[in-house]
């Protein structure tokens, strides 16, 4: 089974509010997200948003260019629905975000919340930290959230890798800056408790010369 027809049963199969990631609220998120001081045009994006209430309260909260982009087609169909009129207002976006093609240095903020921990292989973590890279404007913010050490080593079935604030901050590379992480215990719909990991970094601003230099020109 593909990974997109994975997710396209689960969500299928299950109520939005039995899913074993399932919160009402994103809190940690939103009160991280509305800490930032960003202006209501800022791009963001929840990065596999799936059937997650991020949406309806980034809307709530008077942000006006959010994206939500998913491998599911019903996770997004569900989300579209609950929100009626107002999904008109979100850009939609289906695909995997090893493969999808990002637009250029345009969101202000990625969001990601139990996707990239899913990602075990170092080809694809590496093509996830290139649309980062690439998508992210300078300056721009990261919040993701991974299993930590002490979850589980599977969710939903699949095989997860587990993060400490040092693993993640190594992979994303120096061209990220940790700006703080907290660990947060989920507690499933069926009962099982998974530590979370919530990390907010900062794409660092490098000066022209630095640039050129990395770059390659002359």
């Amino acid at each position: 089974m593909s990974d997109k027809d994975h997710w396209d049963q689960v969500y299928s199969i299950n109520p939005t509010e039995k899913l074993g990631w399932y919160e009402p609220h994103l809190q940690i998120s939103l009160d991280w997200i509305k800490g930032l001081g960003l202006p209501s045009d800022a791009p963001i994006i929840d990065v596999g948003g799936g059937a997650s209430t991020l949406v309806d309260d980034l809307l709530d909260a008077g942000y006006r260019l959010v994206s939500v982009l998913d491998l599911s087609d019903h996770a997004l169909t569900s989300v579209k629905t609950r929100l009626g009129k107002r999904a008109g207002l979100v850009t939609w976006l289906t695909g995997d975000i090893t493969a999808i093609d990002m637009p250029m240095h345009y969101y202000e903020l990625w969001h990601d919340r139990a996707v990239f921990h899913f990602l075990t292989r170092p080809e694809q973590q590496q093509t996830y930290r290139d649309n980062l890279l690439k998508a992210l404007n300078p300056g721009g913010h990261v919040i993701i959230g991974t299993f930590a050490p002490e979850a589980p080593p599977k969710c939903s079935g699949l095989p997860v890798r587990r993060y400490s604030p040092e693993q993640l901050e190594s992979t994303f590379g120096r061209e990220f800056e940790l700006q703080r992480h907290h660990k947060t215990l989920h507690i499933t719909p069926s009962g099982v408790e998974q530590m979370y990991l919530y990390c907010h970094f900062r794409k660092k601003i490098l000066s022209r010369c630095r640039r050129d230099v990395e770059g390659g020109s002359g």
